[in-house]
């Protein structure tokens, strides 16, 4: 199997995004001002037991997908992209798949997407899934919100979520 890296932009900053033959098998937002430095490939590279290389133009087609959506069109990116799913296994994988089918501009509760997923009491385990997500934004775990209705955490930015969710609704 053959792993390939490039970079996409998104209003974060880039993105690093991994390819396997089988499709993005990682889409990750950076928190260094410089994505490209070495370290950063450490840990997906770890997961993988195998160092992607450098692919310079293969985010190409993400990138056009990103720049549509941060522009407000209600991109499905499951829709125009393989996913290559082996970091994502178990319930975890059925949850992040699960969320491909909340539509654009809406939400769900941890719990609700439990339920769809076919385990009522794994809300905790949704979250999970949302936390340690490969698929950063590709897979919208942004709408996925506490049974409250508030938007809840994102990782360590609380900020980007709300953003994608205003972005989503207008």
């Amino acid at each position: 199997m053959t792993f390939r890296y490039d970079f996409a932009p998104t209003p974060f900053g880039d993105a690093l995004v991994v390819f396997s033959d089988e499709g993005v098998v990682g889409f990750d937002l950076s928190e260094s001002a410089d994505p490209s430095v070495p370290w950063l490939l450490e840990g997906i590279s770890n997961r993988l037991r195998a160092v992607p290389v450098p692919d310079p133009g293969a985010a190409d087609e993400l990138a056009h997908l990103l720049d549509d959506y941060f522009a407000g069109a209600p991109v499905a990116f499951d829709e125009h992209l393989r996913f290559d799913w082996r970091l994502a296994d178990g319930f975890h994988r059925t949850a992040l798949q699960t969320i491909l089918t909340i539509p654009w501009g809406q939400t769900m509760s941890y719990g609700e997407v439990a339920v769809l997923a076919g385990s009522p009491g794994a809300a905790r385990a949704v979250g999970t899934a949302c936390r340690i997500t490969p698929f950063s934004i590709i897979v919208p775990v942004h709408r996925v919100v506490r049974s409250d209705g508030s938007a809840g955490q994102y990782g360590a930015h609380p900020e980007r979520k709300r953003y994608l969710i205003d972005l989503e609704r207008g």
